[in-house]
């Protein structure tokens, strides 16, 4: 398969992206497919951590395409997100033209407006052309961003192109391949979900998670992995503020792998959970009782 070629099936999807070390499950890898194969975006959502964001940087390694990510947030705005003119460029434009002598107002509201003067932003850049073929567009954490902005997006999720007021219509000459995400914060607009493919990635059964740590920590022994799973998917089975995700998991197993541990005591839990969790409040509660008591669960069956 070339660089830019797409899977022909849901299996090369799934080789594809394990040899990358990515382990999806087979419905994430089948709506993938499906949204690669009929160029459709892919909405995912679920909880921090788990694997949204990644696959779009997998897909872009894995197909040779360009990434462009759109880090959305409170206040992302036409500006930031899809284009800008460079005012600094045209006063001097306009400046040199006055110089010149050159008084056509016509002309010259005409020249300070082209392309040339045009600073494209992610959403613009998704739309050009590339010898790899079209990029993978990133829209990450689009809860995070205003209802305003949401609805934006709508023209572009369709038609795949953006109306420019001064220049006209800039359409892709193929669509992106486009993963959207969010963690839920707020409810996305069904009309923009409906002009997605969706799913929801949840957190690894314990088999799938161990298999995630032996890929992207090689180094950890088979029964200290074996324990941060056991560990892990423990505390998910209590009420934190934020139950780690599976990046937290690979952070903490790295953790482990570069201090050397050989298994999880108390001492080298309580040294190390802030890699695994995020919130003061959450690692005091981790303590005493609790933390031997999930430890004792962890570790006896290894």
């Amino acid at each position: 398969m070339s660089a830019s070629a797409l899977p022909t099936s849901v299996d090369a999807l799934e080789q594809l992206l394990t040899s990358r070390g990515y382990l999806a499950e087979r419905s994430l890898a089948t709506v993938t497919y499906l949204a690669l194969r009929m160029g459709r975006p892919l909405f995912l959502e679920g909880e921090a951590g788990v694997g949204k964001t990644e696959i779009a940087k997998v897909l872009s390694a894995a197909l040779g395409r360009k990434l462009i990510r759109l880090q959305c947030y409170e206040g992302l705005d036409v500006a930031s997100a899809v284009y800008e003119w460079s005012s600094a460029a045209q006063m001097i434009a306009i400046r040199l033209a006055e110089a010149s002598g050159d008084t056509d107002r016509d002309q010259l509201a005409s020249d300070i407006f082209a392309e040339r003067f045009l600073i494209k932003r992610p959403l613009l850049q998704a739309l050009e052309s590339d010898v790899a073929g079209p990029p993978v567009l990133l829209i990450d954490e689009l809860d995070r961003a205003d209802e305003a902005f949401e609805a934006y997006l709508l023209e572009i999720l369709s038609d795949f192109q953006v109306t420019i007021p001064e220049l006209g219509t800039v359409k892709a000459p193929a669509p992106p391949i486009v993963i959207i995400t969010s963690n839920r914060t707020r409810e996305i607009h069904d009309a923009l979900k409906r002009r997605c493919l969706y799913h929801w990635v949840d957190y690894p059964t314990a088999d799938r998670e161990l298999a995630i740590v032996k890929s992207r920590v090689p180094n950890i022994s088979a029964k200290l992995s074996q324990q941060v799973v056991r560990f892990v998917q423990a505390l998910r089975n209590q009420d934190f503020y934020k139950s780690p995700g599976v990046a937290e998991t690979i952070d903490w197993a790295t953790a482990l792998s570069e201090l050397d541990a050989r298994s999880l005591t108390p001492q080298v839990v309580g040294d190390t959970l802030g890699a695994l969790l995020k919130y003061q409040d959450d690692i005091a509660r981790m303590q005493g009782d609790a933390l031997q008591k999930t430890l004792k669960e962890a570790t006896s069956e290894t």
